[in-house]
């Protein structure tokens, strides 16, 4: 098969003006072209999956304590048929755990340290159906008997008590008792059984767990306020709750995981895109500096083309021999980056460490952050755009300068050779 002779040489020009010294300054501008766009696209991979790597991370430690979705009912109340409502989840096929749950706020006080807490309410035997965190502390959660009003603690919430397991606290719920004196809140001696950590502060310094008979009693409930399922996939948690929202019989509320921490992670996503523009301006700054590259060749290979032309090639065929030469450049920058940032990126928990450990620092101290490992997570979602755009910014930017190459007029350029 015959290659087009547009391609040749525009292929043999990208290759000359590397190796000709008298284009050795057209060399070192059309290198420098092409390690920037390599050096941009290695970044935008790199970071990127650095920030998929934290997501996941922040993730996973969240949802090892939330369930993908919960089902309760309005106001706090008690759910109108526990039993219905769990078979009728349990039918939908993405459900492989279900749990009854009971949530509201109350106060622990230990003496005169007092703090605000979310209770929880929960079936030691079925929690571990829809979280890690009830799977990883089974043994905790086993003491939690029904009527020994016994609880678990996060774990920083029980430092800032200065609570040990056994000691007692005292729970004070909402909806105090009317006496002659006044209204009196509702108090209840419980004693921990027990300590979790979540890794994420914002339950390992909040959650109570208490048994839901326990937690019926005090909050005067007739059964539990809701149901909490684990799903098979966890990106399909909306979908689900739509599916749910149709097919239960009960008019209760459906909340899914993303829908929890919603601004979180509408943060996130508003970061990675504003991260996206900002590193594709590198790709962008280098991809136009063929501009420059590509104008200096034209001026230099003036004499070829008048040559090319009075053989009998075509203005369009002039444009894309220089059109291919500057692809060429993006091409190979390209590819160049994309092996690079997903070397980087598939290795960055060996390679940090390293850095690490020859400059003796710590980029993610353990007493700051709750991870102390760089994570790493490459998505072909991030990949494939990136490479794409940074394809295009280089063609478009070979657009012009090979237009001018068509242009020449073979008598002008001939004229003093």
């Amino acid at each position: 098969m015959q290659i087009p002779y547009e391609l040749a040489l525009g292929w043999r020009y990208t290759r000359a003006g590397r190796a000709t010294r008298r284009n050795g300054f057209i060399s070192f501008i059309s290198g420098v072209s092409m390690l920037g766009i390599a050096l941009g696209v290695a970044a935008l991979i790199i970071v990127l999956s650095v920030m998929n790597g934290f997501q996941k991370e922040v993730r996973d430690r969240m949802l090892s304590v939330v369930s993908h979705i919960e089902i309760f009912a309005p106001q706090g109340a008690a759910l109108p048929s526990l039993e219905r409502t769990l078979a009728e989840a349990r039918r939908n096929p993405n459900v492989v755990g279900a749990a009854p749950f009971v949530s509201s706020q109350a106060l622990l006080a230990r003496g005169e340290d007092m703090k605000g807490t979310l209770v929880r309410g929960i079936d030691p035997a079925l929690e571990p159906e829809v979280t890690d965190l009830a799977e990883n502390n089974a043994k905790a959660l086993a003491q939690l008997v029904p009527g020994e009003f016994r609880v678990v603690l996060g774990i920083e919430l029980a430092r800032s008590l200065g609570v040990r397991t056994g000691d007692a606290v005292t729970l004070i719920v909402p909806g105090g008792q009317v006496t002659p004196a006044g209204v009196v809140p509702r108090l209840k001696q419980m004693t921990v059984a027990g300590t979790f950590d979540s890794g994420h502060y914002e339950y390992d310094s909040a959650l109570v767990m208490l048994h839901h008979d326990d937690a019926q009693r005090l909050f005067r409930l007739e059964g539990p306020t809701g149901i909490r399922l684990k799903l098979k996939d966890l990106h399909e948690a909306p979908q689900v709750a739509r599916q749910l929202a149709d097919t239960l019989s009960d008019h209760l509320l459906i909340r899914d995981w993303t829908q929890q921490n919603k601004t979180w992670f509408s943060a996130v996503q508003l970061e990675k895109r504003m991260m996206f523009i900002i590193l594709t301006l590198i790709v962008a700054v280098a991809a136009f500096n063929l501009v420059s590259t590509l104008v200096m060749t034209v001026t230099d290979k003036r004499a070829d083309i008048a040559i090319l032309r009075t053989l009998g090639a075509s203005p369009r065929s002039i444009m894309l021999i220089f059109m291919v030469q500057g692809a060429m450049v993006g091409v190979i920058g390209t590819l160049a980056g994309l092996a690079l940032g997903l070397g980087i990126a598939l290795n960055i928990d060996v390679i940090v460490p390293a850095i690490e450990h020859a400059f003796n620092a710590s980029f993610l101290p353990k007493d700051i952050y709750l991870i102390s490992k760089m994570p790493s997570e490459p998505q072909s979602s991030d990949i494939a755009p990136i490479a794409v755009i940074s394809l295009i910014l280089s063609f478009v930017a070979t657009i012009y300068p090979s237009w001018r190459a068509s242009r020449v007029n073979p008598a002008e350029a001939l004229r003093y050779e």
